[in-house]
Parts: structure tokens; sequence; C-alpha cells
């Protein structure tokens, strides 16, 4: 039996799989986000502890023992931990946004895009640089306090096996690691203002770390690996390793990732480079924030059930009776593919004729369009894979791919935590067959018309995504 955890934002889950890769039993618990006056962050205990009781519950339920366990988790934040991995303070999420103005003022002084040419990651309010900036002006004794400033993945590591504070590559690449040497660059450090604070940079496991579990949710002694994180994981649990070949998460965060050989540092900075288990090979990111957490807020300000999605997409033709969604809701802006942290969300062409409907397929499509942005600026050339909650919706994954014009492989279930275990076995030596862990489920293709609808809809899209991040530099 091969388990895999994924502390994910709002829900943590473990999964345990048999040698073909069958799920056994999945367990989740959710945790709380507190979101206050710009910040958004999480306690790490009750993090911690629901990792712990995903665990027991998953192995109480499932036969046989633990061969493996893989971590996987959100990425970026700011984890602050003592010598023990026991919290300094709340966790700083990867959607916080006290930072932004320090990004405004590196987007202006150029620091944004030379850190992006010497690392391949453009930063966001919620990036480590930025916020370790900012706890530094504005709370520096808890990083006096603090051993170690670690992702999420890293702090359930650290308390699983009582190792010392390690990451790996996929998570130091936002904003620290050269992408070519594959360690960090201690110039980036200096231009962010972090010299004196370079001791909390974690030391980067390179393949990921391993180390036997002390006991807590998972028998003594089993081997668990550190990484890597959510978004190159569920890449390695869809089966996105070619060349060109995408990947498409729908969840709290719409990342849409492409396989890459090529380290291209120029352009637009956006996104970031996230280094693998291979070195030069590469995942092109663009982890934009507006995704599920978008279409959730409409859904509670209407009143409308998740389970009720379907039956409104089929209400309502493309292009929902006129009305429009720029669904860019975070409170940190955009940061894919492009940043701009003032950037809010917009409803526009709503009357009284409009219905719930019209606003849940206009914040579909909306989301939708911003995917194909991201795809087309990471570099999408082969196949797409999707995955995610968003998955649960039939309808919306037909509309997705109609939106963005290309059949979608639709993989089910706990993708990451799958990943996660893939990960594992591959730094262990354990065979398994890739090709059956990582089948899709499923296999959607565009309806021609709907997507000829929808080529001058997205146009019309990017004409007003333009338009609005004019407003939001004003």
């Amino acid at each position: 039996m091969y388990v895999g955890i994924d502390v994910g934002t709002s829900t943590v889950k473990a999964a345990a799989f048999d040698a073909a890769g069958g799920e056994l039993a999945v367990a989740a618990r959710p945790v709380g986000l507190a979101l206050r006056g710009g910040s958004v962050e999480q306690d790490m205990e009750e993090v911690y502890g629901a990792v712990v009781a995903v665990l027991g519950e998953v192995t109480a339920r499932a036969p046989g023992p633990v061969e493996l366990a893989g971590l996987t988790g959100q990425g970026d934040g700011v984890w602050l931990v003592d010598a023990q991995g026991r919290p300094v303070r709340p966790a700083a999420s990867w959607m916080d946004g006290r930072a932004h103005a320090l990004v405004d003022r590196w987007l202006a002084d150029g620091t944004v895009e030379t850190v992006f040419r010497r690392t391949g990651g453009a930063m966001f309010p919620g990036s480590p640089g930025p916020l370790l900036a900012w706890l530094d002006a504005h709370e520096p004794a808890s990083l006096n306090a603090a051993a170690a400033a670690l992702y999420c993945k890293d702090m359930v590591f650290h308390r699983l096996t009582g190792a010392g504070p390690v990451t790996d590559v996929s998570d130091a690449s936002m904003p620290f690691l050269d992408p070519r040497t594959r360690t960090y660059d201690n110039r980036v450090v200096e231009l962010l203002g972090l010299a004196h604070r370079r001791r909390l940079l974690a030391p980067v496991g390179d393949p990921v770390a391993t180390a036997p579990a002390l006991g807590e949710g998972l028998p003594a002694g089993t081997r668990v690996t550190n990484g890597p994180y959510d978004l190159p994981a569920c890449a390695l649990g869809a089966g996105v390793t070619a060349p060109g070949d995408g990947l498409l998460i729908v969840g709290t965060c719409l990342a849409s990732l492409v396989a890459t050989t090529a380290l291209g540092l120029g352009g637009e900075p956006a996104g970031l480079y996230i280094s693998t288990d291979r070195p030069g090979h590469w995942l092109r990111a663009m982890p934009a924030m507006v995704g599920t957490a978008a279409l959730d807020w409409v859904l509670s300000t209407t009143g409308v059930r998740h389970e009720e999605v379907d039956a409104l997409l089929a209400e309502t033709p493309p292009g929902a009776h006129g009305v429009r969604v720029l669904p860019y809701f975070a409170p940190s802006g955009e940061r894919a593919p492009f940043v701009e942290p003032r950037l809010r969300a917009e409803l526009t062409g709503v009357s009284l004729e409009s219905t719930k409907a019209d606003l849940v397929r206009a914040t579909c499509e909306g989301i939708g369009f911003a995917a194909r942005h991201c795809l087309e600026a990471a570099g999408l050339t082969g196949t797409l894979a999707v995955c995610g909650g968003g998955t649960r919706s039939p309808a919306w994954m037909r509309l997705l791919a109609d939106v963005l014009g290309r059949p979608l492989r639709v993989v089910e279930g706990e993708v990451g935590a799958r990943g996660a275990v893939l990960a594992a076995a591959g730094r262990h030596g354990v065979a398994l067959d890739t090709e059956a862990w990582t089948r899709p489920t499923a296999v959607v293709e565009p309806d021609a018309g709907r997507a000829a609808f929808y080529a001058p809809a997205y146009a019309d899209h990017l004409a007003r995504l333009a338009a609005a991040r004019d407003r939001a530099r004003a």
C-alpha cells in the first residue's frame, strides 16, 4: 500500500493506493483560512492536526502495511517554524496580499523583472520573497525567533519525521532558486533586502528528501518523501512529462503547466519555471490566482449550491446573454500570465433581466478565458490534461473544452497525492506502472460550433482585461 498526502489550502487529504494505482481509501478534512485586512493566514497546528487525522483514518480503512508515503501541498506563502518545527506565528498564505505595496515598488523599479531574468519566477504578494521582506519590516521579532522559513509540506515533513528543515527544488523555485544550478541565487536574496535573513532558507533536497516517520498518523519507520509541491505533483499524477504537454488544474488556484526543456527568461515577467526531479526539465507554470474560489464567491453571493451548477449552465447559452465576468477576485490581484497586484474582478452586461444562470455561466466562461490566456503564455503545443475539483462538473468540463478549443484528458481522483507517491517511488527506486497510474478517466472533445463562438469572445476578454489593467495601474 502506498499513501499520498496532499496538504491543500482549504482541504487536507490522504489517499491510499494499491500497486496498480487503484485508490483504496481517501480521507479529507477541511482547514480554515483567516482573512483580515488583506492578510490571509493559517493555523499550522490545525493543518498538522488535520494531516495526522486523515493519515490515521486512511491507514485504518485500507488493508496492508504502508510501503511508502509521499508528501505534497500548497506552494508559496511563509511557514515560520522554530528548531522543533513548531509555529512561530500563523502561516502567511500564498493568498496573502499585505506585501502588495512592496511588489508595486519592485515592479516600478525593475526588481521583479531582474529577479525573473535570474530565476524564472515572477514575484507576487503571496510569494516568499515579498512576504519575508514584509515580515522583516513589520514583524522582525517573528523572523528573529524562527529557525526556518518553510513551505507548507516542509513543515509537515519536519513534524512527521523529526528531520531537520528541508525543502525541494520545486518549492524553492519561487523566488530564490537558480533553475540552471538548482541552488539558491544569493544575489536575488540581496536584491530583496534579505541577506541578513539568508539563514532562514531551508536546505534544498535534490533529489527530494526522505526520512522515517516518527509514528504520528503513519506507522513508525514508514519511509516519507518530501515533495514536490502540489502543482508539479499533479503534473506527475496526470502523466504530464513530455515537452509541450500541459495540465490545467481547476482548483482554488487555476494553475496552467506545460512541460519543457527550454528555459526562456525573456518576455513579460509572469508565472515561474518549476524545477523538477530531472535536471534540464522544467514546468512552465502560470498559476493564476483566479480559480474555483471565484465561482465559490458567485455561488455564495447568489445563494446557488454547487450541485446546481450543471443545471444552470444548461439554462443559458454561450455568451450568457451578454453578461461578462473578469474573474480576478483575489485580494492580492493576479500573478499569471501577468503580475497586477491591484487588479480586481468586474461584472458587466448585467441587467434586471439577468439570471443566476447567466452569472454562473459568465463566471465559468471568464475562468475558461483566463485558463486559455495562461496556457497560451506557457507554450502549450501538445495534449492537455485537466484535474482538480472543477472536474466534478461535466457541464463545466464541456464548457472548458469549447472555450479552449481542444480535447481535455480528464484525470479524476486524488491526482496530487498520486503524484506524490510516484515521486516517492522514483526516489526509492520502486518500479510502478506510471501509464496505469496516470490513465485519464475521460476525454472531453470540444463542440466545433461553440468553439467557433468562443474565439472572438476570447479576443473580447483580452481587450476588457487590458483596459482593466490600465485602470488598476492608474
